[in-house]
């Protein structure tokens, strides 16, 4: 018992100063993904409620994506493969068990983790994708498989873009994305 709580202190660490124009970059990109996925949907009319096109686990992806851009969780098979897997499995296990909430979001969650790792693209944000399939109300739930399409994999794809396109303006060497496709 003694060997299992030792195992929670963890060690101790130092935090590595990220340079201004690490930040700045992080900063444009964030901004940039997001405001994109958002007016995209406006302009082509998507989805008629542009906030429903930009699902909460988005936020987490621009961390991820244009914060630490050489993260293995970063990287396009990750982003758009985790974020895909954990869509089909939230709708499927609504629509498996549309009248209890609880049990749904709890297997979707954890399904979705274990197809992710199993397919070698994890993705955290994708467990709050697959939760919101399920938790998401009549406005999500609604659009059954439309979901997966829109506004997760379009939402992605767009978000993947800006990364591309973002994360290789700086000058800096280490800064450059992707790190690996598949």
């Amino acid at each position: 018992m003694k060997n299992y709580f030792k195992k929670m202190r963890g060690a101790s660490r130092t935090h590595t100063r990220q340079s201004l124009s690490h930040i700045f970059w992080s900063w444009a990109g964030s901004f940039a993904g997001i405001f994109f996925v958002w007016k995209i949907n406006q302009f082509l009319g998507i989805q008629e409620n542009a906030n429903l096109f930009l699902v909460g686990s988005f936020g987490a992806s621009a961390v991820l994506i244009y914060g630490v851009p050489w993260s293995d969780f970063s990287q396009p098979r990750n982003l758009v493969g985790g974020h895909l897997i954990s869509a089909m499995t939230g709708v499927t296990v609504h629509m498996i068990l549309p009248g209890h909430v609880a049990l749904a979001a709890a297997l979707a969650v954890s399904i979705a983790v274990a197809a992710m790792v199993v397919t070698h693209t994890t993705h955290p944000p994708g467990g709050a994708t697959a939760l919101i399939a399920v938790i998401g109300g009549d406005p999500v739930t609604s659009l059954g498989f439309k979901y997966v399409l829109t506004p997760v994999l379009t939402g992605a794809l767009i978000m993947l873009l800006v990364a591309l396109l973002v994360n290789n303006l700086s000058t800096s060497e280490a800064r450059h994305y992707p790190k690996f496709w598949i």
